[in-house]
């Protein structure tokens, strides 16, 4: 692999690190298995390519707008479990469906081409280096902060009492907290994570698709699989950091198994090298669980 394509990874990887610490949220934090990322990328992507390209909004107040619009699409999802009482899976495969509708809607068509428009990358255009060193510094800022600002929210009380709801909802309630209130927060926080990373995507490659959510809740498990596959822990410095290591780790395999001409692959072939890593990563994880089981059991 070329230095090029290595920065390349490294851009993309840290675009889905940001998804993976949403899907920490969720899936990890919340035990909430939220499926409405499928839409809440595309959307962010939408949002924002089309309040830029089609109203001249400046990019980063169009970004803001993507990460409200994805808080909104996962607090409806999470409206749709907590007062509707409707299977968290089935309430997030209904936003999804719904937000591919409103995706199209939004850029009038399948797509939204950002050529020549001004981006969140373009204020670093002046500092004499080419983007594929630029974007990959400016958006290893961006993860680094987010994983921090998670770090400092789930310390606090309203971050403990989520953790709660998330770890035994019956004893949080019984506790006085909100089960309900930490959902729609917690929810609603993932998709604007997402939603945002499908904004800088978008804005990384020119374009908005429709398309563009196919497969990204799995990315997203996928990172967060891998990455506290190599650092397991409990504590959440580490678990958020692990997320992103995962990420990074993940479109490294990726890319160097479609560059690896003896394997076979082609670019088509991207999901099902992602679906072949997830598999490695579950097996490798589950044969790790059944030799502590046998460890126990040969001591005793």
């Amino acid at each position: 692999m070329s230095l090029y394509e290595i920065l390349g990874t490294l851009e993309t990887g840290f675009i889905f690190g940001i998804v993976a610490l949403g899907a920490y949220l969720t899936f990890k934090i919340l035990d909430f298995p939220d499926l409405t990322v499928e839409g809440s990328f595309p959307l962010g992507a939408a949002v924002a390519a089309t309040l830029m390209v089609g109203f001249g909004w400046n990019p980063w107040l169009a970004t803001l707008a993507a990460i409200l619009a994805g808080f909104a699409a996962g607090f409806a999802t999470a409206i749709l479990n907590v007062k509707f009482n409707i299977l968290h899976i089935l309430a997030g495969i209904l936003l999804s469906i719904s937000l591919y509708s409103i995706n199209l809607r939004i850029m009038s068509g399948p797509n939204k081409p950002l050529l020549y428009t001004d981006t969140v990358y373009t204020a670093f255009e002046g500092f004499g280096m080419p983007g594929y060193i630029v974007n990959p510094i400016f958006l290893g800022v961006v993860v680094l902060v987010i994983k921090l600002l998670i770090d400092a929210l789930l310390a606090t009380g309203w971050g403990i009492s989520m953790r709660a709801a998330g770890a035994n909802p019956a004893m949080a309630e019984a506790n006085g907290v909100n089960v309900g209130n930490m959902k729609l927060f917690g929810v609603g926080l993932a998709n604007a994570l997402t939603a945002l990373a499908g904004a800088l995507f978008a804005q990384v490659f020119g374009a908005a698709d429709a398309y563009m959510g196919l497969g990204v809740i799995i990315i997203g498990l996928a990172s967060v699989i891998v990455g506290m596959s190599i650092l397991p822990s409990g504590m959440i410095f580490i678990a958020t950091f692990a997320c992103i290591l995962g990420a990074v780790l993940y479109r490294l395999a990726v890319a160097v198994a479609l560059n690896a001409d003896f394997l076979g692959f082609q670019a088509s072939d991207v999901q099902l090298v992602t679906a072949i890593l997830v598999m490695i990563a579950l097996i490798a994880q589950q044969s790790g669980s059944l030799k502590n089981i046998f460890n126990k059991r040969s001591k005793s």
